[in-house]
């Protein structure tokens, strides 16, 4: 709210990161994802008469819809926009703090198919509001929210992403590759091959195959599409074997 009342009227029309949008469609976005929490999660009202199956079918979903919703608010103001979001982010964190975030619930799609903790989707929740706040900061030349208390979660939430992403990576049970994100919220992960998958470790007893260390600068960049993976690799150390490695600079963590 704070950053929001502090943006000037040249500010909401800057370009950002997201595609084509401005600041403000970026604000737009954010409220979308408010009223659609509360819509589809709280009153379990859905759109669709039956779930999108093929992960290519919901980008392509998702984009539509997002392009529809921008396009729609272009006629509110930024202080309708603010007021907006005041109200339905209230509504928003009452509605997740009453969720068990130990319970099972629907896929997250960028880390697998399968059924996901509330806490994961939460995170992701998380790292929606604060790659779109980034953006918004990097548009308007404000200083990156990078204090580890609000980055170190977003990074660990981005990384769960690994695992799905290395499903096309082909190597011998055992294998590892490290993940190392430089800088005070970072940290080091270390990917396991095991029979027929691949798993996210925090340690581990096998010797190391490729080791890739990143800023954190780059990689939520990367993770967001904020960065080519021929740029984000420009700015990594790489170690080991580089055909393990190169599947990190391949992942991406939202939709779209």
């Amino acid at each position: 709210g704070e950053l929001l009342a502090d943006l000037s009227e040249e500010d909401w029309t800057r370009p950002t990161a997201a595609k084509a949008w401005s600041v403000k469609d970026v604000v737009a976005h954010l409220l979308q994802g408010d009223v659609g929490v509360l819509s589809r999660c709280r009153d379990a009202f859905h759109q669709t008469a039956k779930p999108v199956e093929r992960h290519e079918d919901l980008v392509s979903l998702v984009n539509d819809l997002n392009a529809q919703w921008v396009c729609a608010a272009r006629g509110l103001s930024p202080r309708v926009l603010r007021e907006l979001l005041s109200f339905s982010g209230t509504l928003v964190e009452e509605y997740f703090a009453s969720l068990d975030p130990f319970a099972m619930s629907g896929p997250v799609s960028w880390a697998g198919p399968d059924p996901a903790p509330v806490w994961l989707d939460l995170a992701r929740e998380f790292t929606e509001r604060w790659h779109h706040q980034q953006q918004i900061r990097d548009a308007t030349n404000r200083p990156p929210l990078y204090e580890p208390y609000f980055l170190a979660p977003v990074l660990d939430a981005f990384v769960r992403a690994l695992p799905y992403s290395f499903r096309i990576v082909e190597a011998k049970a055992g294998s590892v590759v490290k993940l190392e994100i430089a800088g005070d919220a970072g940290g080091v992960w270390y990917l396991r091959r095991n029979q027929a998958a691949w798993e996210l470790f925090a340690e581990v007893e096998e010797p190391v195959a490729a080791h890739v260390v990143i800023p954190q600068d780059a990689a939520w960049r990367l993770f967001t599409k904020g960065l080519s993976p021929e740029q984000a690799r420009a700015t990594a150390m790489v170690q080991g074997d580089a055909r393990l490695a190169a599947q990190i600079f391949g992942t991406i963590a939202i939709i779209g």
